[in-house]
């Protein structure tokens, strides 16, 4: 059974509204002013809220303003029920988050039709989050064993290959060893940096006041931060000289430490799923307030139903390819961008090539 609170200061509308919502099987709840409205709706976590605009001492935008800032309430559905029609009032109440709006006097087939359709939305983003969590949990069941495994067997092999024939071996034998035990320990270590990132991006995303930090005072001198990066990342797969840069250089507003991270995440990816002596184009535009990152291969390239699909801990087609990666570092690319107001997008034909370009503001000079 579905809760609706009423928030509403007459007496005759309160009540009306309730006797419709029980007839109708809602479990209903009733605050008589805004301050009590808040209140209840804190106390009781309510499915809807249906709030009038115009109370005294706290009114409905008051009482949405206050919602909103709580976590715990902030995505509940909320209807505005008010006797002004001014599209400068529905506009005020939309900015503020209402989920709908309502003028008196309305009907009740009116006011039934905009619970069942806000309840109804709320119940498909619940059932679509719900899907996505579900998606990761496997991504994580599949995808984080193998990852881990992998590197520690290359560890664990090596080192007791060492412990019991090292007498036997000569100097180069055991150099390749220990360049093993390294290359394997390097990819643990970086499978477990990038997964305490991600969990440290998702927290900030939701933190206000770490996110206006993160964003104040910020700009990375972007030639050389993605010239290093690249080249550092290029550098491992022995493709440095498929690598071409194209890059203007301008302050983004971005923290250079998290651009880096950026270019290295999409200069990787297009090493590990392009062909050796294709090429990898990394270009740089700064034009209209906003900078430009785009990273290009010739290779595997992706279907719109993958792109579509990107989250984390995905790998598309592990088992044909068998590609070193647990999918992270493309979702942690997109992410950060979106923590400095930018986003990523993704141009590519499945067995053709793959654009990936991130958007940045520029700082404010």
């Amino acid at each position: 059974m579905k809760t609706i609170l009423v928030i509403e200061d007459d007496d005759r509308v309160r009540e009306n509204i309730l006797d419709l919502l029980e007839a109708e099987e809602y479990q209903a709840l009733a605050a008589p002013n805004g301050i009590e409205g808040v209140q209840k709706a804190t106390q009781y976590l309510p499915d809807l809220i249906i709030c009038d605009v115009m109370m005294p001492e706290l009114d409905g935008y008051g009482v949405i303003q206050a919602l909103r800032k709580n976590e715990a309430t902030a995505t509940i559905p909320f209807i505005f029920l008010t006797a002004k029609a001014e599209k400068t009032d529905t506009r005020k109440g939309m900015e503020l988050g209402a989920d709908d709006y309502l003028t008196k006097p309305f009907t009740l087939e009116e006011l039934l039709k905009a619970i069942s359709a806000r309840l109804e939305k709320q119940t498909a983003i619940e059932r679509e989050s719900d899907k996505k969590l579900q998606q990761l949990r496997q991504n994580l069941v599949h995808a984080m064993p193998h990852e881990l495994r992998t590197p520690l067997n290359g560890i664990i092999s090596y080192s007791q290959m060492l412990m019991e024939e090292c007498q036997e071996m000569d100097r180069a034998e055991i150099q390749e060893m220990a360049e093993g035990i390294y290359q394997s320990g390097q990819r643990l270590y970086r499978l477990v940096q990038n997964y305490l990132l991600y969990a440290e991006i998702e927290l900030i995303s939701n933190d206000k006041e770490r996110l206006k930090i993160l964003r104040a005072g910020i700009g990375a001198a972007t030639l050389s931060t993605i010239a290093t990066s690249a080249n550092k990342a290029a550098k491992k797969f022995d493709r440095l000289a498929d690598l071409r840069l194209d890059l203007a250089d301008a302050p983004a507003a971005i923290s250079a430490v998290h651009l880096h991270k950026i270019v290295e995440e999409l200069v990787d990816n297009a090493c590990k799923y392009s062909t050796e002596g294709s090429t990898i184009l990394v270009l740089g535009i700064a034009a209209e307030k906003i900078y430009t990152l785009s990273v290009s291969n010739l290779g595997r390239g992706m279907s719109p139903e993958q792109i579509a699909s990107l989250g984390a801990y995905i790998q598309f087609e592990r088992k044909l390819y068998e590609q070193q990666g647990s999918g992270l570092g493309l979702t942690i690319a997109k992410r950060l961008a979106e923590l400095y107001q930018g986003r990523l997008m993704i141009d590519s034909i499945a067995g053709d090539y793959t654009t990936v370009s991130v958007i940045l503001p520029l700082e404010n000079l």
